[in-house]
């Protein structure tokens, strides 16, 4: 699944990052990089783009960033 297929208060984990050349250098420069753990905040009201905290901050990613981050969900420890 793609970071895009998440939803507002889930938390995913990054299992790969597609793209090539700058556009993942870009992705990778953010902080967004295999195995860190992704919130979704926010989404806005026309879906591009979306809020997420990773590395304990907050970060706007367009729609197309997000579909080339491939995720998978984490549980929530109760």
């Amino acid at each position: 699944m793609t970071l895009r297929e998440v939803k507002v208060g889930q938390t995913a984990k990054v299992v790969r990052l597609r793209g090539a050349g700058p556009v993942k250098r870009r992705i990778m420069d953010m902080g967004i990089t295999k195995g860190q753990l992704v919130y979704v905040r926010k989404v806005a009201p026309l879906g591009d783009p979306m809020e997420i905290t990773v590395r304990n901050y907050e970060l706007s990613v367009r729609k197309a960033d997000c579909e080339m981050i491939e995720v998978e969900l984490v549980e929530e420890e109760a």
